[in-house]
């Protein structure tokens, strides 16, 4: 089984911003492949025992970002234990959708999938897409779409976790100290890569 260890979540600052940019993009590309109403990826913060709401695409996006929840709790919180993607298409009639925790966030989906986020046996997080459309829905094919897609960004992601990012920053020749990037643009293009993949099946 899949070991949830490091969590990737940290206090927002400077040093974030590639991670957010990054994470951004995965959920702006997922929603977008899927057809979905809303995606969001949720990170592990470990310590805490909870998963935090890193970036949303459509639905919440403009004040769900930071918020936290129990990371037993509902169907993301079932697949960031188990570490398997799962796909429902009626969420009224299953037992896992945590319905009051949805209807905290605004937002109550009629259909869902979800994939981790792992690198190296670890969970870092979920993806959700919430209502995608029927046909993204429709068998595992789908799910193991988003499945693979969650781990590439789940790789990518391990590049620009804040201490990484910070060695880099040290390594930078620009006098401004900005980011140099060669690890930012691996991830980057790691995930454009998986974009047009994805595109080019669906």
């Amino acid at each position: 089984m899949t070991q949830r260890t490091d969590s990737v979540t940290a206090p927002s600052s400077a040093a974030d911003a590639p991670r957010n940019e990054l994470l951004q993009s995965v959920v702006d590309v997922a929603r977008a492949i899927f057809g979905a109403e809303a995606s969001s990826v949720f990170l592990l913060d470990e310590e805490a025992d909870e998963l935090v709401f890193q970036a949303v695409s459509g639905q919440g996006e403009e004040f769900l970002v930071g918020r936290r929840f129990p990371a037993g709790r509902g169907i993301a919180g079932w697949v960031a234990t188990s570490g398997e993607p799962m796909v429902v298409d009626d969420l009224s009639a299953d037992p896992s959708f945590d319905r009051s925790l949805a209807e905290s966030t605004a937002y109550v989906p009629n259909a869902l999938m979800a994939a981790p986020l792992i690198s190296d046996a670890r969970i870092l997080g979920v993806l959700e897409v919430l209502d995608p459309s029927p046909q993204a829905r429709s068998g595992l094919r789908e799910l193991d779409l988003l499945a693979m897609f969650a781990r590439q960004a789940a790789a990518a992601l391990r590049v620009l976790t804040p201490e990484r990012v910070r060695e880099a920053e040290q390594r930078a020749v620009h006098a401004d100290g900005a980011l140099e990037g060669a690890r930012r643009e691996d991830a980057l293009k790691l995930l454009g890569s998986l974009e047009r993949l994805l595109r080019g099946v669906g």
